[in-house]
């Protein structure tokens, strides 16, 4: 039943959502069927109960199968206990379709199996937990790969893009994914399975003679099909983009009753997709990329049905406000630099045989284009270039998620899709409405080859008159959408957000469709029911709503950009799952070990969330849901840059641990590795009988077990005397026409390794600066804070303060060689000392090595070096600092330098030394660093500027000798030097 609401739009009634069910039983009869993972504990629901949308719904449990098989049996438990299911693979759903409140079928973290791959054929059959980018690396070697890439692509699953028709960019080429599946392997909630695709009339004639729950299911879809055939071809839109609703066309005889077609994109609600085969394309070439720029945004979308006659590989547009938000974020700054002038822009992607042929494309097309349309345009050959626009492209979502300028913005209307001739004037009206509801701060962008628009709209969620202005904000979107001849959506689906409104777009008679091909392949409603058929109301189930009100705890961190609030740091994740990539960057390195969603940045942050909201974790700051999951958390800060919203789970960790370990006795680790700078200072000061201790086999263990300590890991050796002794010692070779520095003497450098703040005082003498160090004993805090000893970090802080405060009061740099220690007084230092000036003194003040000679001594020639490196960036580096700088200083020096893009070492500090950390440490530097360098030929130069990493090489590698850049520039300038003063010592380089 539904009654009409003051919006215009049809509200399904309050239904329950499950019956009453037996949890305890239903678990254990799980357990029993299935050889996979199952779990039913408030830390797994909690971290299950939201995807990337509005909503929530807390799961009765979670399933993780091994195989199929294991999915079968959990669905016939499911079915013995009337229990709803839904079948989830990356968890990117924008719309809803990827929380429910039955029990949750995860795929993504056993089943990524290829079955086998046919290249004559060009198909591959898979399972439905692997990774897009996964599987295209997995047929790399066959020349092929899957046409549609959604922006989600390093962690969407094949599986989850059949179930939402994903698109992305290369479907103005390729088509959505439902013209790449040709057949399914699927199964029904009544536990009928088989393999479906096209079927000519016989096959279907044979089907329905066979007779069971098949045949009967094939005679009632023809019967479907024969009664609603006229309203099927009037009122589906014939556009590139129209993913709305059930796939009612594919049974068209004109489409070959293609029912493996009908089911994509039908997000788990009518049957669970055990295998795919899908067809493959062919790899380009090569690829070139033209952008266009217009005046604004609408323009661009004008000059849209101009260029698609050249066919285009994929015609994407982003506009000024997102380059702006963007820009405010330093995520498009490489990208930006490249684009024509205007304030809207096509990006034209075309592909070829060889580069000669896809260039010469793009500059026909831009040569009559430009002359037609007026615009500006530049053309991307170098693969570098094209990926910095694209990753500017791709990054959409995120960085339109909180504007710093405006309101958080939501799903809603996102991804509406209209026929690309009608875009431009579509655009100026849609513009109009957002005018109209005071939604003025939304950015415009999308797929403008197909149409589709993409947007994040500053909904309020929170209060009644703002909800209810949501609802009558997008039932008029859906009229002006349907008006134009479009679909409410153009890539992101039905789910909760407009399965109410699908009305407006097909008429009463085609929904009534959808829900009887709803009731022929689930009478009883359990396949992840109130979505796309007989949905919830729009409304409802809200992550946010009128009764959210989150529990505001007393912190240590200022959270200075999230309202000084820690439930809005909590509540930063939007859910794209970018932290479940396994290509690149830095987070989340846990993850990529234990492919364990409560192990990526995003299932932590969804535990905090619901910490906070306090009905499913209900014991807030002592929460061991919490904590089991921060655990693995190497607190490499690689959310902090990688992450589409900046969430910064290091620091959300230590806040926790802080009040987690209030007033009780902490793990051994947290007084061993976490006060690591008064050990190392006592032990260089007895470093001979410390390190025969330490190395002792006996006495080490011994010392480790106290300490609470990995057993297997080796421990570093004390230096015979720390760097601040011998530092009056030095002669400074320097004319200091640059002026002084004063250099950081961090714990490691200064306890460990003394000769990389010798050969950067070498370093920085030759540029022109005179160094000095503190005069006392000094240290930024960083092992307390990332063990959460939070109180204690501030008193080591404020005593630095005092200590560099003259040096801060003449503006002196201060050169920090560790970068986790820079990052300390970049990042954490003003969030914890927030408001002391000191503590922002010190963050404007603190340089890296390649960071002063940039900006101090630009003209200042380093060594050269002439010689091949593979260079390892430190997390905090990455994340905090930025590498450009260093990377353009390896360059000045003539280094042929490979950077790394593996990820974190998995030492992190503490983290790889500490018990039960072990494994989960190495596997984290065996994912991508160590086959980097073990790949090298012998006598590569190796360098990494972090302790951890340097470390965490040396022992996993021992014939490596990997070095500080310091020391790099210093053995330069030793070479260049016709003497060598024997005080130069510039520590271990590698032949």
């Amino acid at each position: 039943m539904t009654r009409m609401d003051d919006s215009g739009v049809e509200r399904a009634d309050d239904r329950s959502e499950s019956p009453r069910i037996d949890t305890r039983t239903l678990e254990r009869e799980l357990r029993m069927a299935v050889r996979g993972e199952v779990r039913f504990d408030s830390g797994t629901r909690a971290t299950y109960a939201t995807d990337a949308s509005n909503y929530r719904q807390v799961p009765l449990g979670v399933v993780l199968p091994r195989t199929p098989e294991d999915a079968e049996a959990a669905v016939a438990v499911c079915r013995a206990h009337d229990a709803p299911v839904l079948s989830r693979g990356g968890g990117t759903s924008l719309a809803g379709q990827c929380c429910n409140s039955g029990v949750v079928l995860d795929w993504s973290k056993f089943c990524d199996r290829v079955v086998s791959v046919d290249r004559d054929a060009r198909t591959a059959i898979v399972e439905p937990g692997i990774a897009l980018d996964e599987l295209n690396d997995r047929l790399a070697d066959t020349g092929l790969m899957v046409g549609p890439r959604p922006s989600t692509h390093d962690s969407c699953t094949i599986g989850g893009m059949i179930g939402n028709n994903s698109c992305g960019s290369t479907a103005q080429e390729y088509g959505k994914m439902a013209d790449s599946v040709r057949r399914l392997e699927v199964l029904t909630y009544a536990g009928t399975r088989a393999w479906v695709g096209a079927a000519a009339d016989d096959a279907q004639a044979a089907l329905i003679e066979r007779g069971g729950e098949l045949g009967e299911i094939v005679r009632r879809l023809r019967d479907l099909r024969d009664r609603y055939a006229d309203e099927i071809r009037s009122r589906f839109p014939d556009i590139p983009r129209r993913v709305s609703g059930y796939n009612l066309d594919a049974l068209l005889p004109e489409r070959d009753f293609h029912l493996a077609r009908l089911l994509v994109g039908s997000e788990s609600t009518l049957v669970t997709v055990l295998r795919a085969e899908i067809e493959l394309v062919p790899r380009p070439g090569a690829v070139t990329l033209a952008v266009l720029g217009y005046p604004d945004i609408a323009t661009a979308a004008d000059a849209v049905p101009r260029i698609l006659p050249y066919e285009p590989s994929a015609l994407e547009a982003i506009d000024h406000r997102l380059v702006e938000l963007e820009r405010t974020r330093a995520l498009a700054t490489a990208a930006a630099r490249q684009l024509p002038e205007g304030r809207g822009w096509l990006m034209v992607q075309f592909h070829g045989e060889d580069q000669e042929a896809a260039d010469r494309k793009a500059h026909t097309m831009m040569r009559e284009v430009c002359d037609r349309t007026g615009a500006t345009g530049v053309l991307l050959d170098d693969p570098r270039r094209q990926a910095e626009v694209w990753a500017a492209r791709e990054a959409g979502l995120g960085a339109t998620a909180y504007p710093p300028d405006g309101p958080e913005t939501h799903e809603g209307w996102e991804d509406a899709a209209v026929p690309p001739d009608r875009l431009g004037d579509y655009l100026r009206d849609f513009e109009k409405l957002l005018d109209e509801f005071g939604y003025q701060s939304a950015s415009l962008y999308g797929h403008f080859g197909h149409g589709c628009v993409h947007t994040r709209i500053p909904f309020d969620l929170r209060t009644a008159d703002g909800i209810a202005r949501y609802r009558r904000f997008v039932a008029r979107a859906a009229r002006l959408v349907t008006e134009y001849g479009g679909s409410l959506s153009g890539e992101h689906g039905d789910g909760q957000s407009r399965g109410e409104l699908l009305p407006i777009m097909f008429g009463d008679r085609v929904v009534r469709a959808f829900t009887e091909l709803k009731d022929i392949f689930d009478p009883r409603d359990r396949m992840n029911p109130g979505k796309v058929a007989r949905p919830h109301r729009l409304d409802q189930n809200l992550r946010q709503g009128v009764d959210y009100r989150p529990w505001e705890p007393e912190t240590h961190f200022a959270f200075p950009h999230d309202d000084h609030r820690f439930s809005v740091a909590a509540g930063r994740c939007v859910g794209v799952g970018k932290c479940r990539g396994h290509q690149g960057g830095v987070m989340c390195p846990s993850y990529r070990v234990t492919r364990e969603e409560e192990h990526s940045t995003r299932g932590r942050a969804r535990l905090l969330f619901e910490m906070l909201n306090g009905d499913v974790i209900t014991d807030g700051w002592r929460s061991e849901e919490v904590h089991d999951a921060l655990d693995l958390c190497l607190a490499c800060k690689g959310c902090r840059s990688d992450c589409p919203v900046d969430v910064d789970m290091a620091t959300y960790k230590a806040e926790f641990l802080s009040h987690y370990h209030h007033n009780r006795i902490r793990p051994m680790a947290h007084y061993s590795m976490g006060w690591i700078p008064l050990w190392a200072r006592l032990a260089t000061s007895m470093s001979g009988f410390a390190n025969a201790v330490v190395q002792s086999r006996t006495l080490g263990q011994l010392v480790k077990r106290a300490g609470g300590m990995a057993p297997a890991r080796a421990m570093p050796r004390f230096a015979d005397t720390r760097f601040t002794t011998i530092f009056p010692e030095l002669h400074q070779d320097s004319t200091g026409t640059r002026g002084t520095v004063l250099l950081w003497p961090d714990t490691f450098t200064n306890n460990f390794e003394p000769e990389v703040a010798r050969a950067a005082v070498r370093v920085l003498n030759a540029a022109g600066f005179t160094v000095r160090v503190p005069t006392r004993a000094v240290c930024c805090g960083l092992t307390w804070i990332s063990t959460g000893q939070l109180p204690t970090a501030k008193r080591i802080l404020r005593r630095t303060l005092r200590t560099l405060r003259p040096e801060l009061r003449l503006s002196t740099p201060v050169v920090v060689l560790e970068p986790s220690c820079a990052a300390v007084f970049r990042s954490d230092l003003p969030e914890l000392l927030h408001g002391d000036e000191d503590a922002h003194r010190l963050a404007e003040q603190t340089r890296t090595l390649a960071e002063l000679l940039a900006e101090r001594a630009p003209e200042w020639q380093p060594p050269r070096l002439d010689s091949h490196a593979v260079v390892q960036p430190h997390c905090h580096h990455h994340a905090i600092l930025g590498f450009d700088p260093d990377r353009d200083l390896l360059s000045r020096t003539g280094l042929d330098a490979d950077v790394l893009d593996a990820g974190c070492c998995g030492l992190a500090g503490s983290f790889g030394f500490e018990r039960g950390h072990y494994d989960v440490s190495v596997a984290c530097a065996e994912d991508k660093l160590m086959p980097a360098i073990r790949a090298q030929p012998p006598g590569t130069l190796i360098t990494a500027d972090g302790f951890s990493c340097r470390t965490q090489i040396r022992e996993l590698a021992p014939d490596t000798a990997p070095v500080h850049s310091a020391q790099l520039l210093a053995r330069g300038l030793d070479r260049s030097s016709t003497a060598h003063a024997p005080d130069r010592d510039t520590g271990p380089v590698v032949p």
